[in-house]
């Protein structure tokens, strides 16, 4: 194991990046673009160096720092990482690149457009590091200020209202949540915001649901989980497709994330009095965001939709106390990132070429674009969970892992498996297929070489995780089990069916 500080390093590459790019003169646009995709590219080859340099077996936090701050205050800067976090600070490493190609062709405020994405990439990978709790705070909010920018400055038509929306739901989860690490801090009987010291904290049951609660509605809001959902379509239909593929992929994930390493762990008596609440609001955003999804005009706003069902999934995997759950949950906020980031990516596409995203304006797509079209299915059936691609994956193991505990909650999780295939297929069949029935649906041009580029590797890891998922699971089960443990409130969980056994 090397003692370079990987971790650290792929933190700040990007705000270091974004300082240089302030520098740079504001009418030279390429040099901007290429800085932008240089910077990205070298934070994910820092990432690489974390993924490399991972301990397996380990449930413990690795690679990460560890030094004083504010000590008078017991802020200290903690970084580190384990199998939860891995994946998160490689999906969004992994992303970034891909979303400056997607901006390529932005030609409003390009400077200032390119460092607020990168500040956004600096403010996600400290969320998913850091283990001081005043830090964490910190970097919650600084993921939160770059993307209101991003769909207020580069959005559509109700841009402003959209990103409004967002800043307003999350601030206000936000400020419960600060409220709950504040009254940990004081507490805990040597006053501390470090996440490993406020482990433990003695606390009345009736006091951890509150600090539960508090926690709950910052991350719930982030998900989104029903009814908390109202802000994500208008924000993923009004933002700009990179900021829809970041907010979809990664953004989201904060608030799944938030719940496994925070609100169960923290307090883990409130959090399994109040599973089957929980598992409630999971499998109604699961049924309703599908029905809603299938319902939709607009094609961006069908996919934000179908983000409330598969997150639902998720949920409902990290609270059904079994470890295929937890794993296939945790594996399954990579796939969704994977996934949806693709098929916005191919919105985005289609916008560009027809500037429309009206369902009822394309049909026959198939003929003019076919290679959009065989990519939009082979997507749509990751998305949807066909066996052999990612999604299937994460979606069986929480299946299996809702059966072994709560046997009866699979049916209706079930039927939203096949409302996804519903709104999914039906929606390619309205875009794609049918006849040409405009001039510009029949001129319309198949993809170019920079789109083949950004969606090559996407395409690539949905197909590895569906056929090979081990050293995915390898690295998420340790760190899995032991939350389940504290959930279950019990140092044994069953060994059979084990998630890294699945194929």
């Amino acid at each position: 194991m090397s003692d370079f500080p990987f971790l650290d390093v792929a933190i700040f590459v990007p705000l270091g990046g974004a300082v240089l790019i302030g520098l740079i003169p504001k009418d030279r646009h390429d040099v901007i673009r290429w800085a932008s995709l240089f910077v990205t590219l070298a934070a994910f080859a820092v990432t690489l160096g974390v993924l490399v340099n991972f301990e397996t077996s380990s449930a413990d936090f690795q690679l990460g720092s560890q030094a004083e701050w504010i000590k008078d205050w017991g802020i200290s800067y903690s970084t580190g990482i384990d199998g939860i976090s891995l994946f998160m600070v490689m999906l969004t490493s992994f992303l970034m690149p891909l979303c400056v190609l997607v901006s390529w062709r932005i030609e409003t405020r390009v400077k200032p457009y390119f460092i607020f994405l990168l500040a956004l990439e600096t403010g996600m990978l400290g969320v998913f590091s850091a283990l001081d709790m005043f830090l964490f705070y910190l970097f919650w909010e600084a993921s939160l200020v770059p993307m209101y920018f991003l769909i207020g400055m580069w959005g559509y038509q109700n841009r402003l209202y959209a990103a409004m929306k967002f800043f307003l739901f999350t601030l206000v989860g936000s400020l419960l949540m600060l409220v709950a690490i504040l009254f940990l801090y004081f507490a805990a009987g040597d006053p501390s915001f470090g996440y490993r010291e406020l482990l433990g904290t003695p606390l009345a049951l009736d006091t951890q649901r509150l600090l539960f609660l508090a926690f709950f509605a910052s991350f719930a809001v982030k998900v989104p989980l029903v009814p908390l959902h109202t802000w994500l379509p208008d924000a993923h239909t009004e933002a700009p497709t990179a900021g829809s593929v970041m907010l979809a992929a990664v953004l989201l994930k904060m608030g799944a994330y938030g719940l496994i390493r925070f609100g169960i762990p923290l307090f883990p008596d409130a959090a399994r009095e109040l599973v089957p609440v929980i598992m409630g609001l999971a499998i109604v955003g699961i049924i309703y965001g599908a029905l809603v999804a299938a319902m939709q005009k607009d094609l961006k706003r069908l996919i934000a939709y179908s983000s409330v069902a598969h997150l639902g999934f998720v949920v409902l995997g990290i609270f059904v106390g079994s470890l295929q759950g937890m794993s296939g949950g945790i594996l399954q906020m990579v796939n969704h990132g994977l996934s949806t980031g693709a098929l916005f990516m191919l919105v985005g596409m289609l916008y560009d070429r027809r500037h429309t995203r009206q369902i009822a304006d394309f049909g026959g797509l198939g003929k003019s674009a076919p290679i959009i079209a065989g990519l939009f299915l082979f997507v749509a059936l990751s998305s949807i969970g066909l066996p052999g691609l990612n999604g299937f994956v994460g979606e069986f193991l929480i299946l299996v892992g809702t059966y072994v505990r709560y046997s009866w909650w699979v049916v209706p999780a079930t039927f939203g498996v096949v409302l996804a295939a519903i709104y999914l297929l039906w929606a390619y069949q309205r875009v794609f297929q049918g006849p040409l029935t405009s001039e510009p649906n029949r001129t319309m041009p198949d993809i170019n070489v920079r789109e083949v580029i950004m969606l090559a590797p996407l395409l690539a890891l949905i197909v590895f995780i569906g056929v090979y998922p081990k050293p995915f699971l390898d690295r998420i089960n340790p760190s899995a089990e032991k939350v389940v443990r504290q959930l279950n409130d019990s140092s044994v969980i069953p060994q059979e069916g084990l998630a890294g056994e699945v194929p």
